[in-house]
């Protein structure tokens, strides 16, 4: 077995993969009384999370941005006989995803610390192993290789929901499981057959191996089945809201800040790439499913009477921008799409870690339960309307900057694409405010809300870093698309001219 690693000689990308499964063998070997077992399985998964994060940042600093290539690659012969290799590598797109993904984790097992009681140990193993396949699929640079990691975090979001969710927990996560492993199997599927006709699951050979047009079709509506479940687009997005509803807060801020940009990191990836032809032929299909995702789920947000699912509703919406910027093939819209999938993984987790805050409180998430909070919990209504404002697209802060992108390359594409589209803001704008109007203006007219307390030390520091993300993306955007510029352009160029080619080819045929 070969290995070929970065310049320094160190398979960083395997280490900051793995490294969870090591803290859940610590954890998995620790013994004595149940409260003993529980607080040594949360420091294990804390300081775990936080090494990982560690190695991630020294991936993020020693990136270079200016090279639109794989980075940090590392190759191991694997099924050699059907040339299937353990391929690692990041490039512009992916970088900063595996930074998402290494910052939430931490930040979820702290918001967890004392909402979980039972099970502990099984609920930070859970989370551990989350955390790898996760970083492993945004790492992953054989198809083969992605999609074990694509599957594999199934297994512990579904114990999560199924576990430590609500009273509708196991409906909902049965729901969640085969919403998602039914796409699947047709992804599987188009790997089959690109494995075929190329000989390789190499992505990058993959994306330099021409397909026929009527196999693109094909391979695009298989990708497509896979993607769209996990984006969540319209109408495939039912699974969503009761996932969200039913989970514990950690499972929800997880699900909402990484697992839903996994689809969309897989139309980046292999959709536009790989299938260019099939990806233009379908954008029109794709941009009537992501308006109508913007406006219905939008309006649908604005009837809820239960704060996750409102937000859960919003999610769909946010999602709905995003693949619009994707399938406008230009560098503003797809640029626009990668910044509102990191702020949308930043500010949506927040926000569903602001509902955990009440529901930890009173428990119960029915916005009619309260009002007033503003009086008794002023540090609290501060970073909600922050987190609030930056869901809306409040310029300064992190969720303008990417709906400002997508709406810019829209325009190239058609006039009523950005309109429709950014009637996603203004839509936002209405739920969002409902939300915080009535949880944190008025008057208290419960007695259990008068004595309710402000932010404890430990959600300070859980909501901390995503402040300062939410501020830092909004002021300084450039220190974000910076780091996917050089990929996204070579991406646009390459799309471009496989589809002068293939016009280039059909006008000689005719």
């Amino acid at each position: 077995m070969n290995a070929v690693t970065n310049a320094a000689g160190f398979p960083i990308l395997s280490l900051i993969t793995w490294l969870p499964l090591v803290g859940c063998a610590v954890i998995m070997g620790v013994r004595g009384d149940e409260e003993a077992v529980a607080s040594n399985a949360r420091w294990t998964a804390l300081w775990t999370s936080l090494i990982v994060l560690a190695l991630s940042l020294v991936l993020w600093v020693d990136f270079d941005p200016s090279d639109p290539g794989f980075q940090f690659n590392e190759h191991m012969t694997w099924l050699p006989d059907f040339k299937v290799g353990y391929s690692m590598g990041v490039d512009g797109i992916s970088v900063l995803f595996v930074l998402l993904s290494t910052l939430l984790t931490p930040i979820c097992i702290l918001s967890a610390w004392q909402a979980i009681h039972t099970r502990v140990r099984e609920f930070m193993m859970s989370f551990l192993i989350l955390e790898t396949m996760m970083v492993g699929m945004f790492c992953a640079t054989d198809f083969v290789v992605f999609y074990m990691f694509f599957e594999g975090v199934l297994i512990p979001m579904y114990l999560i929901i199924g576990v430590w969710g609500g009273p509708r927990r196991v409906y909902a996560a049965v729901k969640f499981f085969l919403y998602t492993l039914t796409g699947s199997v047709l992804m599987l599927l188009a790997l089959i057959a690109m494995w075929l006709h190329a000989g390789t699951t190499d992505i990058y050979t993959l994306m330099h191996t021409p397909f026929s047009g009527h196999m693109q079709f094909w391979l695009f509506l298989a990708l497509f089945a896979s993607f769209a479940v996990k984006v969540p687009m319209w109408p495939v997005h039912t699974w969503l809201p009761d996932a969200h509803v039913e989970a514990p807060t950690a499972g929800s801020v997880i699900l909402a800040g990484v697992l839903l940009k996994m689809g969309a990191y897989g139309f980046l990836r292999f959709s536009l790439p790989m299938l260019p032809e099939a990806s233009a032929y379908f954008a029109p299909f794709m941009f009537t499913l992501s308006v109508v995702a913007v406006i219905y789920t939008s309006l649908v947000a604005l009837a809820q009477e239960d704060m996750k699912k409102l937000i859960a509703y919003s999610s769909v919406a946010h999602m709905g921008v995003v693949t619009i910027g994707i399938f406008t093939f230009n560098v503003q819209g797809i640029s626009g799409a990668l910044f509102q999938m990191l702020s949308h993984g930043i500010v949506s987790g927040a926000l569903f870690l602001i509902v955990g805050v009440v529901y930890d409180r009173i428990h119960t998430r029915e916005i009619a339960r309260y009002g007033g909070l503003g009086d008794r919990m002023p540090a609290y209504s501060l970073i909600f309307m922050l987190f609030m404002m930056a869901s809306i697209g409040l310029p300064g802060t992190a969720g303008f900057v990417g709906e400002f992108l997508v709406i810019i390359g829209s325009l190239q594409v058609n006039f009523w694409l950005a309109l429709l589209g950014g009637m996603g803001m203004i839509l936002g704008a209405a739920y969002m405010l409902f939300l915080y109007r009535r949880i944190i203006f008025g008057r208290i007219t419960r007695d259990d809300l008068r004595n309710i307390l402000d932010l404890t030390p430990r959600e300070w520091a859980v909501f901390a870093p995503l402040i300062v993300l939410t501020l830092w993306m909004g002021i300084y955007p450039s220190s974000f698309t910076s780091y996917w510029d050089a990929t996204v352009g070579q991406m646009v160029q390459q799309h471009t001219a496989a589809l002068m080619h293939t016009t280039k080819l059909a006008g000689m045929v005719h």
